[in-house]
């Protein structure tokens, strides 16, 4: 069955909690055969090494903490396990998807990267992530950047 809400465009990536980027990535090199030289990035200000990729049209972020008791080694942690930590669905106008989503009664979760709840300016656009999960898997939102709200994001350099 096909969902008719009118906000969601795509699956614009899947973020994964990883414990070793590195390691996690060797794996999907070695079964799926994504690049083994894929780009570790390391991101100082979320503290977070993330491995992004590729595969089957879908983005992929292999995501670790680079200290203790950071967002993805917390989430670890809690569950006891590595894996599928947040979809972020692409949305036209995330206004609209977080009202929408609010009046099914969502709220808007912080985010743990920037300390902001509800939409703000994240690398590749606006975003805001839900207070609810679906089946355990945290939701966010992002509404992609025109070509000048890109240029007037990388004068601003956030995250």
């Amino acid at each position: 069955m096909k969902s008719d809400n009118p906000n969601v465009r795509s699956i614009k990536h899947m973020a994964f909690a990883v414990r070793d980027a590195a390691e996690a990535l060797k794996a999907y090199a070695q079964f799926l055969h994504v690049p083994a030289d894929t780009a570790l990035t390391d991101y100082p200000k979320s503290k977070n090494r993330v491995a992004l990729f590729n595969l089957g049209g879908i983005e992929y972020q292999l995501c670790q903490s680079l200290e203790k008791g950071g967002r993805f080694d917390q989430w670890i942690e809690e569950r006891g396990a590595e894996g599928l930590h947040h979809i972020c669905y692409e949305v036209d106008s995330i206004d609209a998807a977080l009202d929408h989503a609010q009046a099914q009664g969502a709220s808007l979760r912080l985010c743990k990267a920037c300390g902001v709840k509800g939409s703000h300016p994240h690398p590749e656009g606006y975003v805001a992530f839900l207070d609810n999960d679906a089946g355990g898997v945290e939701i966010e939102f992002m509404q992609v950047y025109t070509p000048e709200e890109l240029e007037k994001y990388n004068a601003y350099k956030g995250i």
